[in-house]
């Protein structure tokens, strides 16, 4: 957006495509150090793992980085409505993680997983546990969980408000310009230089008929999962982790545009940290601080 800042992601070191149970398919690429330990990344509905090229950046001198987005996201084609649901974004995870440590052999793993994926690394009942790899630590930016002093009245009245909002999205634009003035003013107002333009590159495609450009993830789905992921929100046991966690939320007094932001420093079970003035975006607004919480986790659990 005028800055003059261009965010190149660079071209994978390699490309595997995962195929799962309905026949769908997700490719996992492979940055970074070959030699470091191994970092596996995710993203939040809607958008796009390259998008968060400004904080995984940052690992890449240091870490054998694995990126890949969710079924109909980013580099993935687009399949069936019906099968866009939690239960099989689950399944998919668990099998990128089968997938990776399968081609690439076992080594200390770190989960990297941000909203969406976090949810689903958090209902999963193979990652972390030795049966699906063997995931070291999980680090989960601004995940969607209820919160019981939310009320249950107002989290659902958050979910259908974002569901509703991406219905009625616009969901194709003549230019990539065009989508990134939009996004830059609604959504990433405190985002580092460069990110809207980035985003525009990320999460949209040309169209068919070459005319304009339109959602890598279409507006329906990407709603479908904000109405129903609600209801898996309420069976996320935080006392229960299979593994070293470690949670970097959002600022939760801010108001948000996206979704709620969640203070969880009232469970103790939980490493628990917010970065101030953020929201949902985090990790794109202020990369070198959530670097920073990230690594002192790591160091502290031998894992840097």
């Amino acid at each position: 957006m005028g800055s003059g800042v261009v965010w190149e992601v660079p071209a994978p070191l390699s490309v595997d495509r995962v195929q799962h149970d309905d026949g769908s398919f997700t490719n996992v690429r492979r940055h970074g150090n070959p030699r470091g330990h191994r970092l596996l990344v995710g993203h939040g509905n809607g958008l796009a793992i390259d998008l968060y090229y400004p904080f995984w950046s940052r690992f890449l001198d240091r870490f054998d980085v694995f990126v890949y987005d969710l079924r109909n996201h980013g580099w993935n084609a687009v399949g069936s409505l019906r099968e866009h649901n939690v239960p099989n974004m689950i399944r998919d995870q668990e099998q990128v993680v089968e997938a990776v440590f399968g081609r690439y052999g076992r080594k200390h793993t770190i989960g990297v997983f941000h909203s969406l994926s976090a949810l689903t690394a958090l209902l999963s009942a193979e990652l972390g546990t030795g049966r699906t790899g063997d995931l070291s630590a999980w680090v989960l930016f601004d995940p969607p969980l209820y919160r019981p002093r939310l009320g249950e009245a107002e989290f659902d009245k958050s979910a259908d408000r974002s569901a509703e909002l991406a219905r009625r999205r616009t969901d194709r634009f003549q230019r990539e310009s065009e989508f990134s003035e939009l996004v830059h003013h609604l959504l990433l107002t405190r985002a580092v230089p460069g990110v809207a333009d980035l985003m525009a590159s990320t999460v949209l495609r040309e169209s068919a008929d070459g005319q304009s450009f339109e959602l890598r993830c279409p507006r329906e789905y990407e709603a479908q999962i904000f109405a129903y992921a609600r209801t898996y929100a309420f069976l996320v046991d935080l006392g229960d982790l299979p593994c070293p966690t470690k949670v970097i939320g959002s600022d939760p007094m801010m108001t948000f545009s996206y979704m709620p932001s969640f203070n969880l420093s009232h469970i103790n079970t939980v490493d628990y940290d917010f970065i101030p003035e953020s929201t949902h975006f985090l990790q794109v607004e202020h990369p070198a601080e959530c670097d920073e919480l990230m690594r002192g986790f790591l160091e502290g659990h031998g894992l840097l």
